[in-house]
């Protein structure tokens, strides 16, 4: 491969190489140890671990996604697909997808597989069809069962318990390719947990940074996980996408020290896009009527926590909160049509500000 944007490839695309691969074992040869998947954008030369033929209607194969710069938890997973071939009857398609051990069913309505199915996703299916249903004798069909041995354990690390996928991870991919820290991907994937809340009637939704938001809220605020929504460090898209579908009211919980990036009209917090953390602070203790002296402090501090110690020492803690809460909120306003409640604590889930509902 010399394409300078290819780096990997998605479960999709192995799942696929391994269909094939099996499928190719039953009705020509054996023993393949690369296949050519056809993904939506190329044509893709994909290595074989393992191939054999287990009978003469039956077949399997297994293969893993090479490591790439990207911190996917699915790099090195081995993938199988065992196709079994059955006499042709009134079948629209001569394909039948289903999963097996380690690939995830859904459990909630908002995905793009219906509840029930397997976590296979429409892409994937496409191409497993798509590059099998011309090798398939004219009588037969072809059962193509996608299995992930180490798929409920890599599940705990992605976000398919939050979204109902149950019992292992999902067989993704829109290209077939994988690039190196997609945020495209990243935000396809977190978008989704407004449409399964809103697919399963979830109302009064929170929306927080991430783990340690929702711990806290969860800690704080009489709520289920199912209310939660995680941001990450997409903010404003994640808010664009809530105003998309119809949500014009939400609570906005997190640490003083992501959520104040906001009030700056800061919607992407990732530190390496944008900071301002101690100038956003500075700038509200001084409306709050804090001194130079105290407003240098405050500038030489490290964290958020810091100065927050400061504006206790001198009384003005809860007020400059209130002030930052409502700069968020009007921030917001400004951009989108949201009207938010804005709660922000400390590392220990301390109320800050007191001018929620």
């Amino acid at each position: 491969m010399t394409d300078d944007n290819y780096t990997g490839v998605t479960t999709g695309t192995i799942a696929t190489a391994c269909s094939l691969a099996a499928l190719e074992a039953i009705v020509d040869t054996p023993d393949i140890v690369c296949v050519k998947v056809e993904t939506p954008k190329k044509t893709l030369d994909i290595i074989i671990d393992d191939c054999r033929k287990l009978s003469s209607f039956k077949g399997q194969a297994s293969a893993h996604k090479n490591p790439y710069n990207d911190p996917d938890v699915t790099v090195n997973l081995e993938i199988y697909a065992t196709v079994e071939l059955f006499d042709r009857a009134d079948e629209e398609s001569n394909v039948i997808i289903t999963g097996g051990e380690g690939v995830g069913k859904v459990t909630k309505p908002g995905l793009q597989i219906p509840v029930g199915e397997y976590a296979i996703n429409p892409v994937p299916r496409r191409m497993i069809v798509k590059n099998l249903q011309d090798r398939i004798p004219d009588d037969k069909v072809a059962k193509v069962t996608i299995s992930i041995p180490e798929g409920l354990e890599i599940a705990r690390k992605t976000m398919n318990p939050k979204l109902g996928i149950m019992g292992g991870i999902s067989v993704l991919g829109t290209t077939g390719i994988a690039r190196s820290m997609s945020s495209e991907a990243y935000k396809n994937s977190i978008v989704t947990q407004i449409d399964v809340a809103l697919a399963s009637d979830v109302g009064d939704l929170v929306f927080v940074p991430g783990n340690i938001g929702e711990k806290l809220a969860l800690q704080n605020l009489d709520i289920t996980k199912e209310q939660i929504v995680q941001t990450g460090n997409y903010v404003g898209f994640m808010f664009e996408e809530a105003e998309k579908r119809g949500i014009t009211h939400f609570t906005f919980f997190g640490h003083m020290g992501k959520l104040i990036k906001v009030a700056g009209g800061i919607f992407n917090t990732k530190h390496a896009v944008a900071d301002g953390r101690r100038e956003i602070m500075v700038t509200h203790a001084a409306l709050c009527g804090a001194d130079k002296k105290d407003l240098q402090r405050l500038f030489d501090s490290k964290t958020t926590d810091d100065m927050m110690d400061i504006l206790n020492e001198i009384g003005l803690s809860v007020e400059v909160s209130n002030s930052i809460a409502d700069a968020i909120h009007e921030r917001c306003l400004q951009r989108f049509d949201l009207d938010l409640n804005v709660i922000l604590v400390d590392m220990e889930g301390n109320y800050l500000n007191n001018n929620w509902k």
